[in-house]
């Protein structure tokens, strides 16, 4: 019997890569947890309090790196805990395939790089179709932390670079998870396109706030929350991926002013530092 934990953050968008296919997002303080354990038999076991966690996707992720051989002669056990909401944009299934592929490489794909057990959880989301686009801006700065701009058809990190460690994000979980219909962000292309060019010069909060006004105005969010949070101390304020949760940035002194604008409307706020931890596993 071979035990591995490993550990992956969660993020939020700056820019939203289903438009144009290239993506920005930074990394944020909530965790995934994944144990892999491997035991005599086969197949596979998924063991989480989360009943809306995708199997597919884990199973798909699983098969990227354990062979058929292995799988025939191991049984294989995923015990997962996350702090990460599913289903509201906080890039839980990017955290949660990166961290199931991190533990099965530990255990049977030691030499494999980074890059390679990134790509396998994005596969998986395309090949699972959690994911549109495989999410590789997700998939960055869940397993890197940080800012990460990418091109997600060409799976490139275009620029990199470290979160301040002083601002939070404030996030809110609204009560209805309706979502807009995502094929109409192609409507506004071009404004992804400059938000993504700014995010790639580093003008990161100016990227989050044209995403946010571009994203609520078509993903069923009110976009004047957006410039309310700016108003009241956000750098940067914008709908998370696709959705519907919405994610301010803020220093903390900010932190009570900014919960007092989503405290008017019905859902929950969770409260996260920016994070620049990369992806770990250890062997137990």
């Amino acid at each position: 019997m071979v035990k591995a934990v490993a550990t992956v953050y969660g993020a939020v968008s700056l820019v939203n890569a289903i438009a144009t296919k290239k993506g920005a997002t930074v990394g944020i303080g909530l965790k995934v947890v994944a144990e892999v354990e491997t035991s005599p038999g086969k197949g596979i076991v998924i063991k989480s309090e989360n009943k809306s966690l995708s199997s597919r996707l884990i199973n798909k992720t699983i098969e990227k790196i354990i062979t058929k051989k292995d799988l025939e002669e191991n049984k294989i056990t995923i015990t997962l805990q996350s702090e990460i909401p599913t289903g509201y944009g906080l890039k839980s299934s990017s955290a949660i395939s990166s961290a199931v592929a991190l533990g099965c490489a530990k255990i049977f794909k030691p030499k494999m790089t980074d890059k390679q057990i990134l790509l396998a959880g994005v596969d998986a989301s395309i090949e699972s179709k959690v994911s549109i686009t495989g999410a590789y801006d997700d998939a960055c700065s869940c397993y890197y932390g940080g800012f990460n701009i990418t091109d997600n058809e060409k799976k490139k990190r275009i620029h990199y670079e470290k979160s301040p460690t002083n601002l939070i994000a404030v996030i809110f979980i609204p009560k209805n998870r309706k979502r807009g219909n995502l094929k109409n962000l192609k409507i506004l292309s071009s404004v992804f396109e400059n938000a993504w060019e700014l995010a790639r010069k580093a003008n990161y909060w100016e990227a989050m706030i044209i995403n946010g006004l571009a994203t609520a105005s078509i993903l069923n969010s009110d976009p004047k929350i957006i410039t309310d949070l700016i108003e009241k101390g956000a750098l940067g304020a914008s709908v998370s991926g696709n959705g519907p949760s919405i994610a301010a940035i803020t220093k903390k002194e900010n932190e009570s002013s900014i919960k007092k604008i989503f405290s008017t409307l019905e859902g929950n706020i969770i409260v996260s530092k920016l994070s620049n931890k990369k992806a770990e596993v250890h062997e137990l």
